[in-house]
């Protein structure tokens, strides 16, 4: 019988290693840009904690020692002088650990307890193992020795500051075994199970059957898919707190939430491979839509944010993602979403124009999702091209709805909303070479040298054939040898490492991408999929990426760059197979 393959191998500096459905990685990665020198159990319910501090031992002296760690999706190695240390994950809540000629210590990562911060540490007689109890998560945290000796412990019932943990030695002949489990407030004792190899195996075949279903159309010439579909699959939570569905956070390191933009993305690449999952990511934030038709800000395991909003992006979204579920939604599924869509779309026709505008505003950078684009450097409080373009989309999607719903005073009213807000777009911000910024408040005008002024290009077909050349010209000024930069790097204001100041993100790439191969210039389409699918095939799928030389920057493992990488693999796949196929 031959073995499974193990899958691409990757670094835990840049991705966490985690299993689909958990809320805990195992990463040396335990704060905003904030490295460990070992490996931590870290949680994200009630926010991003480093729990357990996971630490190689010489088994002879008790002393930590220098290891190579190694990670494929179904297994984490540390290998060192004499010995290794594997580990798998057997479910969601539970990780197996074996170790051969090393010990291992497992350690409270908080250095003292108090009475609102810290991890407890005590030996339960009932399950006869070790317990940590976390004030910051509020979960348990058992270790169960299953073979081997503990060697020592340290800290049990202590208070106060105290270092808190077991370590754990082979027995004769150098092997030891145990399982961590998380969970609320008790369990049984940890039952005898499947061995450890079986246990590697068998979440082996789950990766790899979510691989298949996501990426089937994976080759030589897509080097990245089954990394993308990792980053995917592990990022992903099962429904807890908040979280009211599965759900695929933007990533397990910090930024650890979903957004009320991103998880588009991550629902259209799930479309065809996992449709209720993708169905599931689309509709998340809108569980969480406000009384006045408003989506949050962001959704985690213990808040929601509505502070901000995020762009109407939804109505294109929901388009794309008809067309790519394999089984087309019900009526009633149909119904539901264009109840949401409506709301959303309204509080933008009420709540953000202001008397006597045609045109909606955004009270804030943050609420395009481009924080601080150079578009809001005049001001804040700014009716701007690209959101305009987004409701026009929104509106349009509502006329599709309303027409399969059998509604067409609806389908024609939305049409017919949609039609007037382009033309006002046109009328009041194109100058007949670019698109302008407006204060609200003021009427005051200008222009940047950011790509957000651009993005009305996403209304691809639906432009003017003349606006749309122009502003491909523009975008094309945009363009490095890695991709899309958000502000031109001649522009005084760029910065390398200046979030949307210069660097590449992949919403803004998949935006244009769609937006020009549907206005017909397929050639400048061509070359930003080219150059994006490079830059993650050799810098791998970061929260942005440096412009000028396509070093990932920030959180190193975001699952909407996974996403859109896997959006323009496939149809750069299909494309080569069927030069005819729609992307």
């Amino acid at each position: 019988m031959t073995a499974a393959p193990p899958g691409p191998a990757f670094s835990v500096h840049d991705i966490p290693f985690s299993t689909h459905g958990s809320w805990f990685d195992i990463s040396p990665v335990v704060a905003e840009k904030t490295y460990a020198d070992d490996l931590h159990l870290v949680s994200h319910q009630n926010g991003m904690h480093a729990v357990l501090r996971l630490v190689p031992l010489d088994p002879g002296t008790g002393d930590r020692v220098e290891t190579r760690v190694e990670a494929t999706p179904a297994l984490l190695r540390w290998s060192g002088p004499g010995g290794r240390i594997d580990l798998t994950y057997q479910s969601p809540d539970t990780v197996r650990l074996r170790g051969s000629g090393l010990g291992v210590g497992v350690l409270a990562a908080a250095p003292a307890l108090t009475p609102f911060s810290g991890s407890y540490f005590f030996h339960d007689p009932v399950a006869d193992a070790h317990v940590f109890t976390s004030y910051e998560t509020g979960r348990r945290y058992r270790v169960t020795v299953l073979r081997g000796t503990t060697a020592r412990t340290a800290g049990s019932q202590a208070l106060g500051g105290a270092e808190r943990g077991l370590a754990v030695t082979g027995e004769a002949d150098g092997t030891w075994e145990i399982a961590i489990e998380e969970f609320e407030t008790a369990r049984p004792p940890y039952p005898p199970t499947a061995a450890f190899d079986d246990v590697r195996d068998s979440t082996l075949r789950a990766f790899t059957g979510f691989v298949d279903a996501v990426a089937p159309w994976r080759s030589s010439a897509t080097p990245a898919a089954e990394l993308a579909a990792y980053v995917l699959w592990s990022a992903t939570v099962r429904p807890t707190g908040l979280v009211t569905r599965p759900a695929v956070l933007m990533s397990k390191h910090w930024m650890d939430k979903v957004w009320s933009w991103d998880h588009c993305f991550n629902a259209l690449a799930l479309a065809r491979g996992c449709p209720e999952l993708a169905l599931d990511q689309y509709h998340l934030p809108f569980d969480h839509q406000d009384a006045g038709g408003a989506l949050p800000d962001s959704v985690t395991h213990s808040e929601v944010l509505y502070n901000f909003v995020k762009p109407p992006i939804h109505g294109w979204a929901h388009g794309r993602l008809r067309r790519r579920l394999p089984t087309q939604p019900g009526r009633a599924e149909l119904a539901n979403t264009y109840e949401r869509l409506e709301r959303w779309t309204g509080f933008w026709l009420t709540a953000r124009r202001a008397p006597g505008s045609r045109l909606a505003h955004y009270e804030h950078g943050n609420d395009s999702g481009w924080d601080n684009a150079t578009t809001f450097d005049p001001e804040r409080v700014v009716v701007t091209a690209d959101l305009a373009a987004f409701l026009v989309l929104q509106m349009r999607e509502l006329a599709a709805l309303a027409d399969e719903l059998e509604r067409p005073e609806e389908a024609a009213r939305w049409t017919g909303a949609a039609a007037e807000m382009q033309k006002e777009l046109l009328d009041q911000l194109w100058t007949g070479d670019r698109f302008l910024a407006r204060g609200a408040a003021t009427g005051d005008t200008w222009t940047s040298a950011g790509l957000l002024d651009l993005m009305p290009v996403v209304l691809g077909e639906h432009l003017p054939a003349e606006v749309a050349g122009a502003l491909a010209d523009r975008i094309e000024a945009h363009l490095t040898p890695y991709g899309l930069a958000t502000e031109l790097p001649t522009s005084p204001h760029y910065r390398a490492d200046g979030y949307w100041r210069g660097p590449i993100w992949a919403p803004a790439t998949v935006l244009v991408e769609d937006g020009l191969r549907r206005a017909g210039h397929h050639r400048l389409a061509d070359d930003i999929s080219a150059r994006f699918r490079a830059l993650c095939e050799t810098h791998g799928f970061a929260e942005n990426f440096d412009a000028l030389t396509g070093t990932g920057l920030r959180d190193r493992a975001y699952t909407w760059t996974a996403g859109s990488y896997l959006l323009l693999a496939e149809a750069h796949a299909h494309t080569v197979t069927d030069p005819g196929a729609a992307p």
